[in-house]
């Protein structure tokens, strides 16, 4: 998932306190995380804890999600275990696997965390190879799938407290990979929140590329968030806004996916990092991105991914299908961009 949501808040008033005195008004964290920032926005009244001890454990949190779950730090516990090395899962690595492979069964394998190998093949993993050939998508779909794993990777951890790669397998040779980019930063966001309610804090806006928001901003108001225009190119959050969307009441994740950031072009063609892991192709339809509130953002994370894959059709009838969801898609319709947004999901136009 990309950068998709830029959050406009109007901001009356921001305090950063840091005295002995009676914290009141609202803080701002922000730092380095995941390959780009962060920022942390809460309501410190009523919270006793310091808001330099409050930083440093958000720092920690994610310092300990990149450890364990990141495909790009190459000590991580998830690279060790994609090169086929045991390890010890820590409680961060069991809890992913546990929700991926629950997303991967109630979204019918369209949301496969088992599928890395696709997309190294296609360039849009953590390998830099490009246009596979039809032999090579079909071997490698052999090779994927979280059907081929245990369903509790409980299971699979001897006695030591280690768990083999080979262990986790139920049918097939091929050592299984794991790739969490399509929840990885909604579980993050989730993480810190978690943390943040443990702190007695009420109001707050977490976002880590993705967004967690809860209670109302500075002035009192919903957290309002502007949905980016999908034209391939942009690639700064905010330049270019398709409309303004004001969060619901309660905790909320909202979380955009799109096709306009991650592509690439050969001979005229376009590729996008959106796989389909039931056929091990990229997907090519009209739908161009999709935002989708949940009540949790792993769980918006998830389905924006899934609406990404299946296409515009089909993700209006599963929004309409889902009381528990809200999503607005974008896509586009002889080159002009259109806009679908389920009942509850009220776009603004962008001033």
């Amino acid at each position: 998932m990309g950068r998709n949501v830029r959050i406009f808040i109007s901001l009356m008033l921001l305090f950063t306190v840091f005295s002995c005195a009676p914290q009141r008004g609202y803080v701002t964290i922000t730092g380095f995380a995941q390959g780009g920032t962060y920022a942390v926005k809460f309501n410190i009244e009523g919270v006793e804890t310091a808001p330099e001890e409050i930083r440093d454990s958000i720092n920690a949190i994610l310092s300990n999600i990149d450890n364990s779950l990141s495909g790009y730090n190459k000590n991580s516990l998830l690279s060790r275990f994609n090169e086929g090395t045991s390890i010890a899962p820590d409680r961060l690595f069991m809890d992913m696997y546990a929700k991926a492979y629950d997303i991967f069964l109630e979204t019918g394998g369209v949301v496969d965390a088992a599928s890395a190998p696709l997309f190294d093949i296609w360039g849009f993993g953590f390998a830099n190879e490009s246009l596979p050939s039809d032999e090579v998508v079909a071997q490698t779909l052999k090779s994927s799938g979280m059907a081929r794993l245990k369903r509790d990777m409980k299971e699979a951890v001897n006695a030591r407290g280690m768990l083999a790669p080979a262990d986790l397998l139920t049918s097939g040779e091929a050592r299984p990979k794991l790739n969490y980019n399509a929840i990885a930063q909604g579980y993050s966001c989730d993480l810190v929140a978690e943390y943040l309610y443990s702190l007695g804090v009420k109001d707050m806006m977490v976002d880590i590329g993705e967004i967690f928001c809860d209670g109302v901003n500075p002035s009192g108001r919903p957290w309002t968030l502007g949905i980016d225009r999908p034209e391939d190119g942009n690639n700064d959050p905010g330049s270019q806004i398709q409309g303004i969307f004001k969060a619901p009441e309660g905790p909320h994740g909202i979380v955009t996916s799109g096709n306009y950031r991650k592509f690439y072009v050969r001979d005229g063609k376009k590729y996008s990092h959106s796989i389909d892991p039931r056929t091990g192709y990229p997907v090519q339809h009209s739908l161009l991105s999709a935002t989708i509130v949940a009540e949790n953002a792993t769980l918006a994370d998830a389905y924006a991914t899934y609406c990404m894959v299946v296409g515009l059709e089909e993700s209006q009838r599963f929004l309409a299908s889902r009381p528990d969801l809200e999503g607005c898609l974008v896509y586009d319709e002889d080159g002009v961009f259109q806009t679908w947004c389920s009942d509850g999901f009220v776009l603004e136009e962008a001033e």
